[in-house]
């Protein structure tokens, strides 16, 4: 069942941090976070207790699901590959997480929020080199180039994305408005990712 306006809204309260779930309308002041700025619920506004140190490694953990719209079980599977993988593992997290084609959507401006991004997939507006992807976990590599297809160049989420700004585009890609293409131009590091998350917390609550 998709989940409801309201509802987004209580998940960045609940997290005490803009999400950006709803697109435009977290840029401004109509935001809950801006105007509500305490967890949702009869007993929001009183003096929060002490939390432990598991409850905040489960708030990490549902902040980063939530803000990229991943589910329990693909999440750990995104977790086991950063375990595979050299590096950081909570880095290697983020930066799977990051090369998802609708996460790349949203941050070429080609969406005003992620869950715009997943549709756009969804519905064949979007190649990679060349090709028809409907997948929006479809994980991208260096090199790879997004478009659109024609018939998809003047859609309003893509014209409106466009012509609204807001959102800097990351290092690690590359965008030419004219052509609405995309490039992957390097595998995005912690210091290109702009999302506000503790992932070695996320890391702890699974080596429970």
């Amino acid at each position: 069942m998709p989940i409801s306006g309201d509802a987004r809204c209580r998940q960045c309260r609940r997290e005490g941090v803009k999400l950006y779930l709803k697109g435009s309308r977290c840029y401004s002041k109509k935001c809950a976070i801006e105007r509500r700025n305490y967890p949702p619920g009869m007993h929001g506004r009183d003096p929060q207790k002490k939390t432990t140190e598991y409850a905040e490694q489960l708030r990490e953990k549902q902040k980063m699901k939530r803000t990229y719209r991943v589910l329990e079980r693909p999440f750990r599977n995104y977790l086991a590959e950063a375990e595979r993988l050299r590096g950081v593992t909570g880095e290697n997290l983020l930066m799977l997480l990051e090369t998802r084609l609708d996460n790349t959507i949203y941050r070429l401006n080609l969406a005003s929020s992620r869950a715009q991004a997943r549709q756009i997939v969804n519905h064949r507006h979007v190649l990679v080199n060349g090709k028809s992807v409907n997948i929006p976990s479809y994980l991208l590599r260096v090199g790879d180039v997004i478009t659109m297809h024609n018939n998809s160049r003047k859609l309003l989420p893509m014209l409106n994305a466009l012509s609204g700004g807001g959102k800097h585009i990351p290092d690690w890609l590359n965008f030419s408005a004219n052509s609405l293409t995309g490039k992957v131009v390097a595998m995005p590091t912690r210091d290109m990712i702009d999302t506000d998350v503790a992932e070695q917390l996320i890391v702890e609550y699974y080596s429970r």
